[in-house]
């Protein structure tokens, strides 16, 4: 429900409109809490695929302080261009930028067991996968034939399933306790568990602020368990603020320059699904705060910016930024339409991210505790491609699309092994299985006749072949 004591419901609904700042800057920081966990948890995932995450021992571990600290000051700096602008680039409108799960099916894989060596040619990949998302600005309106809800629901729904197994093995103690006792116990999974239990009640017996940052709030309930029940010490919190820097400035190209293959091509074809998205983001808000459509002018901004924002994380150490929905939903609860709202959040974001120090407290939570919150966001992230999926036509036709797409690219996610016969710049891009599962969806949907016959899909169904009507009417199944 809009607030109408921060202005009139006219002002409410204009970008443009600045509200007093003791009011603006809150509720800019409340877009920060609900974005939050999940803009650092990618590079807490992608340092743990490495090698050199939570409980890994590894020397390298310190590096996963400044890959914190790039994904708040870049997220900040990125969103800074949606609102603020710079010329064409950003669509000066209330788009909260943050490090994209999406990616994270094409970048594990890259670096796998690699340790810090494998952030040379991943953060090239995301630089000119950048560049290459800006170029689709130019012509971004005219590629969304190509992806109706059944490829962009699809490719939700398997960016999820690509990540489930990442909660569930922080929750049992990470990838490094596999193997040990210590895996899976009832300690690990009571912390996690608390997390799941906290989230979800204010998600559904609070509003406002307390539902929309469950997740943090959450994670901070399981960190206060986690110390009661000797998980945690004030000595290691202690430690790991002390030994941070209370201020750092980011280091280009820190990581080196490395040209991959499966990189440079992962990171292009993704730009696609990414940039549909964020087309999808600029319209929720525009409609849900102004009740209007987007503009092309404003469509084609935001997308620039996306390109260069992630573009610029790259050259610093910090991975693909996008459009983050969950603010979407935000601006239509609150009815607050001001971009210099976002800002103000942004410049929070910049701050945290030159401090080392909110990085250093943030790598003192337990992995089980985060994998309490990695449980419920990927989920969410399934049940939004779900949600997607809802909206699709389910007529024979698209039964068979999504059924071929969905064994492979799931498929190869499951049995990696069936691969290794394959280049490895291939190996890489299939084994994600999100690129294969997009690329089956885009080609089959584009290429295949309308109509299918009632009866074609009898035989391959096993006698389940879902007679319920859907969008068929009855005239036409009988």
């Amino acid at each position: 429900m809009a607030d109408n004591s921060i202005g009139t419901a006219e002002q409410l609904r204009d970008p443009n409109y600045t509200p007093p700042l003791y009011k603006a800057i809150p509720l800019g920081i409340q877009h920060v809490l609900a974005m939050f966990v999940s803009n650092v948890t990618p590079a807490i995932i992608v340092a743990g695929a490495a090698g050199f995450g939570f409980g890994s021992n590894s020397p390298d571990f310190p590096e996963l302080l400044y890959l914190i600290q790039m994904s708040m000051l870049f997220a900040g700096i990125a969103t800074l261009l949606q609102t603020i602008t710079l010329g064409p680039v950003g669509a000066a409108l209330p788009i909260v930028q943050g490090t994209s799960f999406a990616f994270l099916p094409i970048m594990i894989p890259l670096v796998a067991g690699k340790g810090v060596d494998a952030l040379a040619a991943l953060f090239t990949g995301v630089i000119i996968g950048g560049i290459f998302h800006a170029f689709i600005g130019t012509f971004v309106g005219k590629l969304r034939f190509a992806l109706p809800p059944l490829v962009t629901g699809l490719v939700v729904t398997m960016i999820g399933l690509a990540l489930v197994k990442t909660g569930i093995q922080y929750a049992a103690g990470g990838v490094p306790a596999v193997g040990t006792e210590e895996y899976g116990s009832l300690l690990n999974w009571s912390a996690a568990l608390i997390v799941i239990l906290v989230t979800l009640g204010l998600k559904f017996f609070t509003k406002g602020m307390l539902s929309i940052s469950a997740v943090l709030l959450g994670l901070i309930v399981g960190y206060v368990y986690a110390l009661m029940v000797g998980m945690l010490s004030f000595e290691a919190i202690a430690g790991s603020w002390e030994n941070s820097a209370a201020f750092a400035l980011p280091q280009p190209f820190k990581y080196g320059w490395e040209l991959s293959a499966a990189a440079i091509i992962g990171f292009c074809l993704m730009a696609f699904i990414s940039a549909i998205e964020t087309v999808g983001d600029v319209s929720g808000i525009t409609k849900g705060g102004a009740g209007r459509e987007a503009t092309e002018e404003e469509i084609q901004g935001a997308t620039y910016a996306d390109g260069v924002g992630t573009a610029l994380a790259g050259c610093f150490g910090a991975f693909p930024n996008t459009s983050f929905s969950q603010n979407v939903g935000l601006i239509a609860m609150t009815g607050v339409m001001s971009r210099h709202v976002v800002t103000c959040g942004a410049i929070f974001l910049i701050v945290c991210g030159l401090i080392p120090k909110v990085g250093g407290v943030i790598r003192t939570v337990p992995i089980e505790v985060l994998g309490g919150g990695v449980i419920v966001m990927f989920g969410m992230v399934v049940a939004a491609g779900i949600s997607m999926l809802s909206d699709v036509d389910w007529n024979r036709r698209n039964m068979v699309i999504f059924a071929i797409a969905l064994s492979v690219g799931l498929g190869l996610q499951l049995e990696p092994g069936a691969l290794q016969h394959m280049p490895d710049t291939a190996r890489i891009l299939l084994t994600s299985g999100l690129l294969p599962a997009a690329l089956i969806a885009i080609v089959l949907n584009l290429i295949l006749p309308e109509e299918l016959a009632d009866e074609a899909t009898e035989e391959v169904s096993g006698g389940m072949a879902g007679h319920g009507l859907g969008s068929i009417s009855h005239d036409d199944h009988v």
